[in-house]
């Protein structure tokens, strides 16, 4: 997807500074490809530990309060996810009607990846509160340092 991203840049820069001729289907095509790529890797791709997140606070608490702090985010992220997921579907399957202006894709096609996305999401955290109640302790952060110096 960031392929086709970049070369549809490289060819709206040419067109439009090149030709004097500007195409609006390479800017539609980024921007559909960018909603796709990010909500797509946030579900499937992207690993706990790589998330960007504030930890300070977190690294420097105990198992227990790690543990209590995890679950409390987990219960708060379903309850939100699960919360505005009726509401999510409404909004694309009310959007099949509206085409984009270049390329003709239909929007509920172009938005359903945000449902794919919140149940991957309410998956992800139920399984991390599960985790937070049943398994392991909750492990500090790779990019917190909270060794002592030397």
């Amino acid at each position: 997807m960031l392929a086709v991203m970049f070369a549809a840049f490289i060819l709206q820069v040419l067109f439009r500074y090149v030709f004097n001729l500007p195409i609006g289907w390479t800017s539609e095509l980024s921007a559909v490809l960018w909603i796709w790529l990010v909500l797509w890797g946030a579900a499937f791709v992207l690993r706990e530990d790589e998330e960007i997140r504030f930890d300070l606070i977190y690294a420097i608490a105990g198992p227990k309060t790690r543990r209590v702090m995890l679950l409390a985010s987990a219960i708060g992220l379903v309850a939100l996810y699960g919360r505005s997921l009726p509401a999510a579907v409404d909004y694309v399957t009310f959007m099949r009607v509206e085409k984009t202006a270049y390329l003709d894709i239909r929007l509920d096609w172009l938005y359903s990846i945000y449902l794919v996305f919140a149940v991957a999401a309410i998956l992800r955290y139920l399984w991390l509160g599960w985790r937070a109640l049943s398994g392991p302790d909750p492990h500090i952060p790779a990019s917190s340092d909270t060794a002592p110096r030397r």
